[in-house]
């Protein structure tokens, strides 16, 4: 919708723009108007033919018909009607549509109380365009998760249909686009108009997504990137840490990198996030061929005012028949932007370690979160022993596995 125009009608000598103030003139009918009569025109400098122009009079008093004169709305006059939410007040208003077959240029409008005339202005109107197809976020990128919208301007001589679909490989299902009387574009009565959300774990790429009408014929195609944001974006939130493990009854406060863990027990695997992506809270799954299955993570709602980050935890059960050994635990998030793969102790079942006994085992990371370090080394033998700053730190016998 184009901009506002206002006349005031304000008594001339010239009557260019004719504003009746004060009693009736000669001959006129209806009730008289007060001392100035304003005109507001939404659109008024770009109206295409059949977009709808909202016409507020303001200033005459109810009673009396109101009507608008001009050629850019046909050949007949268009009644207005008096405001809806107070009938008392001193107002008029009315939607009429620019004919499909105006040409561009500039028309008179003429404002009626009665058979008197009132107020004077001009509706200007602009070619015509063809139908267009489009997106919001065309000239970018869309994130998974993220909603865009889509639009089909169809306003044209002999268009028809009611309503369009949408459809796309990237999409959950079709998008069906329908006319909003009340929306932004009320003025078009032929823009059709429909919101998509891309999964959360939608793959970065570009898409086609082509809109049919009821006939199911294409009336239009656009494509759309999706890119999930990385590192150095400015919308990237990704600050994860994890996993680590414990076992009841110590509690998330005493988890450890490395676990340990006996085969056929259970563990539980802890994750921290500050900032996870929309909707992933629910998404979030530790997996580990140690693991009977994976382990969904689900939010820790006990944490409060503790400083400590968003964390997410779930029990994993151990397969019974596992060896002796460490096993990679991997969590993924955000989209895939950030991957950690920790290391998990497993003993015999029933086994557990000394305590301050550290195990050999470290996370690794790997993906936006960083955590470049490798594998502790994992000491084979009857005995191991491990140079540690400088100690002699004797420990007993793992085997690696996994």
């Amino acid at each position: 919708m184009g901009g506002i125009r206002a006349a005031a009608a304000v008594a001339t000598v010239t009557g260019a723009v004719l504003l009746m103030g004060g009693g009736p003139a000669s001959g006129a009918t209806g009730p008289p108007a007060d001392d100035a009569v304003h005109v507001v025109l939404s659109g008024a400098f770009e109206n295409r033919p059949g977009e709808l122009v909202a016409v507020d009079v303001q200033g005459v008093r109810p009673g009396a018909p109101v009507t608008v004169h001009s050629s850019a709305f046909g050949r007949r006059p268009v009644r207005l009607a008096p405001y809806e939410h107070d009938r008392r007040a001193r107002g008029h208003r009315g939607r009429p549509a620019v004919a499909m077959t105006a040409r561009p240029g500039a028309y008179p409008l003429a404002v009626r109380v009665g058979d008197r005339t009132v107020a004077r202005d001009l509706v200007r109107v602009r070619p015509q365009k063809p139908p267009s197809f489009r997106l919001s976020d065309e000239d970018g990128v869309v994130r998974p998760g993220e909603r865009f919208g889509l639009w089909f301007d169809d306003l044209r001589p002999g268009g028809t249909g009611s309503s369009f679909t949408a459809r796309s490989p990237v999409l959950p299902g079709p998008v069906r686009l329908v006319h909003d009387p009340r929306g932004s574009h009320w003025n078009n009565p032929r823009m059709f108009t429909g919101t998509a959300t891309l999964p959360q774990d939608a793959k970065d790429g570009t898409y086609r997504i082509v809109l049919a009408g009821p006939d199911g014929r294409a009336r239009g195609e656009r494509t759309v990137t999706v890119r999930a944001a990385r590192p150095g974006d400015g919308d990237y939130l990704g600050r994860a840490r994890g996993p680590a493990f414990f076992t009841a009854p110590g509690g998330p406060g005493r988890a450890r990198a490395d676990g340990p863990a006996a085969a056929g027990g259970t563990v539980n695997v802890l994750w921290h996030d500050a900032a996870p992506d929309p909707g992933e809270e629910g998404r979030l799954t530790a997996t580990s061929p140690a693991f009977e299955r994976p382990v969904p993570l689900r939010r820790d709602e006990s944490r409060s005012g503790d400083g400590d980050d968003p964390r997410y935890y779930g029990p994993a059960r151990i397969r019974r028949a596992l060896g002796p050994g460490a096993y990679p635990v991997t969590v993924v998030s955000h989209h895939g932007r950030v991957r950690r793969t920790g290391r998990l102790v497993v003993t015999q079942g029933g086994a557990s370690v000394a305590p301050g006994v550290t195990n050999a085992v470290s996370v690794t990371g790997s993906g936006a979160s960083g955590g470049g370090g490798g594998v502790a080394p994992v000491v084979v033998g009857a005995v191991g022993v491990v140079v540690a700053g400088g100690v002699l730190v004797w420990r007993k016998r793992v085997r690696a596995g996994g």
